[in-house]
């Protein structure tokens, strides 16, 4: 039994996330993958370079994990809190570990053996120095390079060794020390720049507080949001952050919602009103009664789905990865010829061709190249986050700026999602007098706006709802129906009441003169008449004007609106807009078919909707792209791009946001292969030495980091024009 236990547990799949500390470099992040690839108990591995996380599949136990991991250079500790492995924080802070440590320690040998030389004439004792400063320096370099050396996987760790051996055989211990120490700095540089792009992401996390001010029986007192339950109370004073998903219970105040939605308006919050961890109360006191343990939190989800998004890689990421995986040991190859090809077939002086070689392997790294990608796109996807705008992966920052066809559903979208009863229009009460309570009751368990409408305007006439419906029944795209004290009532559009034969003669004038104004109908019957008519208006938002114009001139083939509305009432709010493509009369499944149709023609289609009623048709389109998300944990999960608050004009931002993203990362890949193909020619020609192909090389790397790091920049002007 015992055995057969031991089989079981071997046998258990199990995911963990290890962050790592000291993973500094794109080629660092691929060599620790296939490390633990070979790992015996390891299914499935990714690691990301810029969360510097490693998510593990396995069967084996987390501490063989562990010990794999510390066996390639990096380390990892447990943080009981989190219940998680997590590395130490890799911050801009140059002065704490043991790379930098040897760095200067090998600079230090450098200028001594620089001293030694030039100003007393000792060249051996200089040497001496030189070689300590590369011994020295050369210790992290060598101990990821054996480890790259183990799994078969030519990085630049490899790269630098040979070059390094290499000066040291033919006795340039001068120039071997400066490829050690000015290697050393680049990566230091490297990670510091890179550190800043991390940042945007990271300081998401510090925004909810670690601790909040619990009410209890005996008064108040300070705990860790951690261990807040559901229906805590917590007390919020005046210029704090809300620690924790709640409702007000108590007190009025305005709140900064700026963190979640980009919005920095803040928003009126009663009794009742629902606040969001990580924003901020700005005037009056109140008592939140919380809706959702820490983890559960609308941050917690975003700051998740921001962490995941990262390691997702675009398609022209992949494609600079797949060949950069060929072009490292392209170089080695032509490296090795350079130095025997010369010298064996003609004749020509050996330790030139040599040091040429090794010159050419120094300013073939393929850092530059590796990192132009990713640099941009996680700075991309940081720029988005603070303007509330939550992008799933690489993907779709790529996709959304080369979309041809851009469907927009009505209501929620285009409109406010708010629809408010106008009017209701008595046709035969004989059986019926409280046509809005009977109406009321069939909604009073419906989340969908126009039954809030309905349910809103019976509370307001102090009707009561606590009515029982029998055989209740939800029709997709059409009203319900259900029995209330014997009689079965219908309600839904003219649709519905034509398909259960009702004749609607009496309302076609009403519904004709609907089709002159922006407003909707919904009609209460039975089988054998009509009851009442309500009429209902949704205001358009105040930037889908606005929005509409700004999408038309972005080179989009199409924008169209998708709506349940007639064809009149359609028209008439397309006219408003300036939109000349519309469909009506739409069930949601025929959004799903019209999207269908278009990418079936080729076409990339991005659907924007509210993440209700039209989650099939936001998952089929290219990309799906959910408003007003803060209230709907469901729209998190389905769109693959996410505006937390309710501007429309969110929309032409992150496309421009994309197509800028595009442009700075072909900037990225042209300047990285023309600046490497430059130095090549120079040190095939014998005009570049070691130093200066290292300063390329880094320069190269820190250029595409700063080039790509543009994207974070918020753009003051909120009409897309990003950086323009």
């Amino acid at each position: 039994m015992e055995s057969i236990a031991k089989i079981e547990k071997m046998n258990t799949v199990k995911n963990s996330e290890i962050i790592i500390e000291g993973l500094d470099c794109p080629d660092c992040a691929i060599g620790l993958t296939k490390t633990m690839e070979k790992v015996e108990g390891v299914n499935k591995v990714e690691v990301d370079f810029f969360s510097g996380k490693m998510s593990v599949e396995h069967t084996n136990e987390l501490e063989e994990i562990i010990k794999q991991v510390k066996k390639t250079g990096y380390k990892t500790k447990v943080d009981q809190r989190q219940e998680r492995i997590v590395g130490k924080k890799n911050c801009a802070n140059l002065w704490i570990n043991i790379g930098t440590i040897t760095t200067i320690l090998s600079g230090f040998f450098i200028l001594l053996g620089a001293i030694t030389t030039i100003y007393l004439g000792e060249k051996n004792l200089g040497n001496v120095f030189f070689v300590l400063a590369i011994i020295v320096g050369s210790y992290e370099i060598s101990k990821r390079g054996i480890a790259s050396l183990k799994v078969k996987n030519l990085d630049m760790n490899i790269l630098m060794i040979i070059a390094i051996f290499g000066a040291t055989l033919i006795g340039e211990f001068s120039e071997g020390a400066l490829v050690v120490f000015l290697f050393s700095i680049g990566n230091s540089l490297q990670s510091f720049t890179m550190s800043k792009t991390k940042k945007s992401i990271s300081s998401l996390i510090e925004l909810a507080p670690n601790e909040a001010v619990l009410k209890t029986t005996n008064g108040s007192k300070r705990v860790s949001v951690e261990t807040l339950k559901v229906d805590d109370t917590i007390l919020i004073k005046p210029g704090t952050r809300i620690a924790i998903d709640g409702r007000v219970i108590d007190g009025h105040s305005m709140v900064n919602q700026a963190a979640i939605t980009g919005e920095s308006i803040p928003v009126e919050k009663n009794i009742g009103d629902e606040v969001y961890a990580g924003t901020i109360n700005e005037h009056g006191f109140l008592e939140i009664q919380v809706t959702k343990v820490f983890k559960d939190t609308k941050l917690s989800n975003i700051i998740r789905l921001i962490q995941e998004a990262q390691s997702k890689k675009a398609p022209i990421q992949q494609t600079v990865d797949k060949f950069a995986n060929y072009y490292t040991p392209f170089v080695v190859i032509l490296a090795v010829l350079i130095a025997t090809i010369p010298p064996v077939f003609f004749a020509q002086p050996f330790d030139i061709w040599f040091r040429k070689a090794l010159i050419l392997l120094v300013i073939s790294c393929p850092c530059a190249l590796v990192i132009s990608t990713p640099v941009a796109i996680v700075s991309a996807i940081g720029n988005a986050s603070k303007e509330g705008i939550l992008v799933k992966g690489g993907v779709y920052i790529e996709e959304i700026g080369r979309v041809d066809v851009i469907a927009l559903d009505k209501t929620g979208t285009l409109t406010k999602g708010n629809p408010v009863i106008t009017d209701i229009q008595i046709i035969d009460d004989s059986d019926c007098p409280d046509p809005l309570r009977i109406a009321g009751v069939l909604e009073n368990s419906s989340e969908h706006p126009i039954a809030k409408a309905i349910i809103a305007k019976a509370n307001q006439k102090g009707y009561s709802l606590n009515f029982k419906v029998k055989n209740f029944k939800a029709i997709i795209g059409k009203g319900v129906e259900g029995a209330i004290e014997s009689t079965h009532y219908y309600l839904g559009n003219m649709r519905l009441f034509e398909e259960i034969g009702v004749n609607i003669d009496k309302i076609r004038d009403i519904n004709s003169d609907n089709r002159k104004r922006s407003i909707s109908k919904i009609i209460l019957g039975t089988k054998e008449k009509i009851i009442a008519v309500f009429t209902l208006s949704d205001d358009l938002r105040s930037d889908s004007k606005e929005t509409i114009r700004a999408l038309n001139g972005m080179n989009i083939d199409k924008v169209i609106m998708l709506t349940g509305d007639n064809e009149g009432t359609a028209k008439s709010i397309a006219t408003k807009l300036g939109l000349e493509d519309f469909r009506s009369d739409l069930l949601p499944e025929d959004k799903l078919t019209i999207v269908d149709e278009y990418i079936d023609r080729g076409k990339r289609v991005a659907m924007v909707g509210d993440g209700i009623n039209d989650g099939p048709a936001l998952a089929k389109a290219n990309v799906g792209i959910a408003m007003g998300a803060i209230g709907t944990d469901s729209a998190l999960e389905t769109a693959d791009i996410v505006l937390m608050g309710d501007e429309l004009m969110k929309i032409p931002y992150i496309i421009d946001l994309s197509k800028k993203t595009i442009s700075i990362i072909k900037q990225n890949i042209v300047f990285a292969i023309s600046l490497k193909a430059i130095f090549m020619a120079l040190a095939v020609l014998g005009l570049a030495n070691m130093w200066m192909a290292i300063v390329a090389d880094t320069g190269a790397a820190i250029i595409v980091i700063l080039n790509g790091m543009r994207l974070l920049k918020n753009s003051t002007n909120k009409n897309s024009q990003l950086g323009h």
